[in-house]
């Protein structure tokens, strides 16, 4: 009978990785625009849609950005060609949508940037003959956010359950993968720390969100051969780094990976 694997001790350590008077050249402050400027502004802002957005080229543009970074995962490259970035922000932000650059989604959380995203889905992958046919099997998610980076899960993945604390970010996921979802997707407004013991084992976990340590729960639920990948905290450098655990038959297996920064995981759910 194969004696059954410690979970590993976390946290994980790693090794040191002019102001000046105006001149009659200035332009004039005005404390108001003229309201026709202002009219037109908010024209121009109010349609986010169109060929600017909705374009896969936009789409596309940004796949070769990440491909150009060393992202060369074709199946995760294509899931980032798929789904519409642009509608899982607010309207205001909707135009810096495919920059690389982490966006406010509310209530103090972020979207990530879609590097950081595509190099922590290739990790996924990275390596692991079992899951070069493109699928990550069940996967267990902490932290919906705004649903974005499940709707790119959903499309790698036989099935997605990703849990959110809060429950506006949960019911705003709900809303948003309405049409995104491209796949079997459950949410669960939840505490992620705690996992989800009645849907486990998991093949995959990935988290958005990074503690002091990496939860006892999450390395009990990885089912033997499956990947998790986390941002945890690194005493030597004082900030996070992705760590990716691998489950064996002979025990659990961890490395760690890029510099990362994400907002802190917190237990409970409001």
């Amino acid at each position: 009978m194969t004696k059954k694997p410690s979970p590993a001790r976390f946290p994980v350590g790693l090794d040191r990785l002019g102001g000046g008077s105006r001149t009659a050249a200035s332009p004039l402050l005005r404390p108001q625009r003229p309201v026709h400027e202002a009219a037109r502004d908010a024209a121009r802002a109010a349609s986010p849609s169109g060929l600017g957005m909705d374009s896969s080229a936009v789409r596309r543009r940004m796949v070769e950005r990440l491909r150009a970074g060393g992202v060369d995962h074709e199946a995760v490259l294509a899931a980032f060609a798929a789904v519409p970035r642009h509608e899982f922000v607010d309207t205001a932000l909707a135009t810096q949508a495919y920059e690389d650059t982490s966006l406010p989604i509310g209530f103090n959380q972020t979207i990530s940037k879609p590097s950081v995203v595509a190099r922590m889905l290739s990790l996924l992958f990275e390596g692991d003959s079992a899951r070069t046919g493109g699928s990550l099997g069940r996967v267990l998610e902490i932290g919906t956010g705004c649903g974005y980076q499940t709707a790119l899960l959903a499309r790698l993945a036989r099935r997605v359950l990703s849990i959110e604390r809060l429950k506006p970010l949960h019911d705003k996921a709900r809303d948003n993968l309405q049409t995104h979802r491209g796949g079997d997707v459950r949410l669960v407004w939840g505490d992620g720390r705690l996992g989800h013991a009645p849907n486990a084992p998991f093949d995959t976990i990935i988290a958005a969100a990074g503690g002091e340590d990496l939860p006892a729960a999450w390395v009990e639920q990885l089912a033997e051969g499956g990947r998790l990948v986390a941002p945890v905290h690194d005493a030597a450098s004082g900030g996070q780094v992705l760590l990716v655990v691998d489950r064996r038959a002979d025990g659990v297996v961890q490395r760690l990976a890029d510099a990362v920064h994400f907002v802190p995981l917190k237990s409970g759910k409001q």
